[in-house]
């Protein structure tokens, strides 16, 4: 099995190379974005690839824009990725690429959480809350919590750390009319996919959304939307309190990760290939049961 790991446009300058995606600028005002097939766990990108994971992730984005967005401003050009790179590029872009508005970014993760599962598990744990919302007492991981709660973090260079924050320090960082609205859509978004994703026997423990304005200063959706890079997937079948769920996300990357003698700092270990093979089938997947279209 094989996976495009790393692009190599050369028609167009490269503007950014995050842990999965990488940004070509289109003129002045667009950028060409790519879902390579790299995965990261920990913050750490792993050194092989996941065949076909930037279809899965480009595929469910573009499915979920069309689902959700309806009434909300987007990063969406409707341009073909392949009318702006060379002949011979074309292949790098094929399902996997969006050409997209050149967005100022919020520099905020934008974390609704419907069940109360990993990092927000351990901070509830220790103090009871999670990024300053006071949650019941008594709750077991993974347990449904009475309505979805928002739970920024503030965006980190790539290789670090995002860090959970409350509601008022986005209010600080970027007043209230944007931090109000950043929360609504988020909860608004997560409700919406949840209640349709519910229909398709998944269940949507928690997600991110990434919001940029737009010239006019208007909050517009951007990056990926609802992917199990994004996401947290359960099998509504296989869903019990208690326990950490079976998921068609990465987590399954970062449970066998987490047999391994390792400090979570790079160079991670290799996974084997029967790993690699089941994770690739579980993000292809969720974009079939949801979407009901594979990669292919």
């Amino acid at each position: 099995m094989s996976g495009l790991m790393n692009t190599t446009i050369k028609s167009l300058p490269l503007v950014y190379r995050g842990k999965v995606r990488e940004c070509y600028a289109v003129g002045e005002d667009k950028l060409l974005m790519i879902a390579t097939d790299r995965i990261s766990a920990f913050d750490v990108i792993l050194s092989v690839p996941i065949p076909n994971k930037g279809k899965v992730l480009t595929g469910l984005t573009q499915f979920w824009f069309s689902k959700l967005s309806a009434d909300l401003p987007t990063q969406l050009t409707g341009i073909d990725p392949a009318t702006v790179v060379a002949p011979d590029e074309v292949d790098q872009v094929a399902g996997r690429a969006m050409v997209v508005k050149r967005l100022k970014p919020i520099l905020i993760e934008c974390v609704a959480r419907g069940y109360i599962i990993g990092g927000g598990w351990k901070d509830y744990q220790a103090t009871g809350s999670v990024c300053g919302v006071k949650l019941p007492a008594g709750l077991k991981m993974a347990q449904k919590l009475p309505e979805p709660i928002f739970t920024p973090a503030a965006k980190a260079e790539v290789g670090t750390h995002d860090e959970n924050i409350s509601y008022e320090k986005v209010v600080e960082l970027y007043g209230e009319t944007i931090a109000s609205r950043i929360r609504e859509l988020t909860l608004t978004l997560y409700k919406r996919a949840a209640d349709y994703a519910a229909t398709k026997g998944i269940i949507i423990a928690d997600t991110k959304f990434e919001f940029g304005l737009d010239e006019n200063g208007e909050v517009c959706l951007m990056d990926e939307v609802l992917t199990p890079d994004s996401s947290r997937f359960w099998p509504a079948d296989q869903y019990s309190e208690g326990i950490s769920p079976p998921s068609y996300d990465k987590q399954f990357i970062r449970d066998w990760l987490e047999t391994q003698v390792w400090d979570k700092t790079p160079p991670a270990p290799v996974p084997p290939a029967e790993i690699i093979e089941k994770t690739a089938m579980k993000y292809r997947e969720a974009l079939v049961r949801l979407s009901g279209k594979d990669v292919e």
